[in-house]
């Protein structure tokens, strides 16, 4: 029961995470390069901000939930007295969720601060600037979120 309420809780945070960066790209930013560069700017630091805030919770929850599955697994068979060998996608998996963690950290205390001081200070080109560099990076954490996702159903249905 509890390893099935870890996995709930590890699969919830990738939803909420890989899921909100594909909406996010492909539905609220087409809409928003609609709206004048004051507009789309204000809007887009708004709902940024809420979307990264939920992510510092899910990729903690994320990383927490894994790392504590995977180390009670390997408590479990070593208590067996069976040789421990991590699965190729556990550990590919553990590896692109701390890339993706450091990605999203560098966004969120880097890019985002950027961000919000051009909002402050009503610098539109200079947010739409930070804006584009946000946008790069998330597609760069998507794809490795989709891969990850990927890797990780596949090498389990093998």
């Amino acid at each position: 029961m509890f390893y099935a309420t870890l996995k709930t809780i590890h699969l919830l945070s990738v939803i909420v995470w890989v899921g909100g960066m594909l909406f996010v790209q492909f539905f609220l930013r087409p809409v928003a390069a609609t709206l004048a560069p004051p507009e789309r700017v204000r809007l887009m630091h708004a709902v940024l901000g809420r979307f990264f805030n939920a992510v510092l919770v899910v990729a903690g929850l994320a990383l927490v939930s894994g790392l504590w599955m995977m180390a009670r697994t390997s408590r479990a068979v070593a208590q067996t007295g069976v040789k421990v060998s991590m699965p190729i996608e556990w550990i590919a998996m553990a590896v692109l969720g701390l890339v993706m963690t450091g990605i999203f950290c560098y966004i969120r205390f880097a890019l985002y601060q950027q961000l919000a001081h051009a909002v402050t200070a009503a610098a539109w080109p200079a947010g739409a600037a930070v804006l584009a560099r946000i946008r790069a990076w998330v597609i760069v954490n998507m794809v490795i979120g989709v891969m990850t996702v990927a890797i990780t159903l596949l090498g389990a249905s093998s």
